[in-house]
């Protein structure tokens, strides 16, 4: 008997499979830019763990304080025509970094500014991915699972 899978259940399937292949992009990231700058430490005993509860506190702090940030940084965001959008990723990383410890420190600005770039890289790779994946999902409809 074939179980044909509904909207809803699609769905929620793709946005876990976002959400998942979102936290292991970023925890690549941390961990790629923890063994070549000095300036970002994160607990080498438990890089992964620490890795991950960056990235986790990113993610809470991205669908809670973010889309209050950019309403409010709207004007002076528009007048430096989208490059003060970074600043808000970066305030978001301090925070995480206050709330971490001595378990992830950031030390260097410059650093940070490449790790947001490279995190906007990992948005980029990650939505074309998911675009793929959604597209194959709507494309079999009414196909088994």
């Amino acid at each position: 008997m074939k179980k044909v899978m509904s909207d809803k259940n699609k769905d929620r399937l793709i946005k876990l499979i976002e959400w998942a292949l979102y936290m292991v992009g970023y925890i690549a990231v941390f961990i790629f830019v923890t063994s070549f700058f000095k300036s970002i430490y994160i607990d080498p005993d438990h890089l992964i763990l620490y890795s991950t509860l960056i990235v986790l506190i990113v993610y809470i702090l991205n669908i809670t304080i973010k889309p209050i940030l950019v309403s409010l940084t709207i004007p002076l965001t528009g007048l430096t025509l989208g490059l003060f959008y970074p600043f808000i990723n970066l305030f978001i990383l301090k925070v995480a970094d206050i709330l971490l410890g001595e378990h992830f420190e950031l030390h260097n600005i410059y650093i940070l500014i490449f790790v947001v770039i490279l995190l906007s890289i990992c948005n980029l790779i990650m939505e074309g991915i998911m675009s793929k994946i959604i597209k194959k999902v709507k494309k079999h409809g009414k196909s088994s699972v």
